[in-house]
């Protein structure tokens, strides 16, 4: 099993980024996918999950700015960051699971860096 993310990097407050986590060695279309953050210093935190039938939850912190969406065809999961905060600023991660909430499979993360 793989999750490779790939779209991190360094923007201004208010600018964009697109997450990819691009997974292999599971049946993608079974599997509940989230994206969490970790800042130096603080807790994991759940930013956003899809669950096989593609329905989306959010952290109250990225409601209205982030989007996580799926795609079967490429065993794909993306993350679309607008309005981006310094305060988002972490390593990204995505993992996946059988059932929402029951995440077994992590990638490596990817860092994002929003300065002000």
């Amino acid at each position: 099993v793989q999750l490779v993310e790939s779209g991190g990097g360094s923007v201004q407050a208010g600018g964009s980024l697109r997450l990819s986590c691009t997974t292999s060695g599971f049946v993608f279309d079974t599997y509940a996918i989230a994206w969490f953050r970790q800042a130096p210093g603080k807790k994991r935190e759940l930013v956003a999950r899809i669950n096989f039938g593609g329905s989306t939850n959010y952290a109250d912190s990225v409601k209205g700015r982030f989007t996580i969406s799926r795609d079967s065809a490429k065993n794909t999961v993306y993350m679309q960051m607008n309005s981006l905060k310094p305060e988002d600023t972490a390593v990204y991660y995505c993992a996946a699971g059988p059932r929402e909430l029951d995440y077994n499979y992590w990638g490596q993360g990817t860092q994002v860096t929003v300065s002000s």
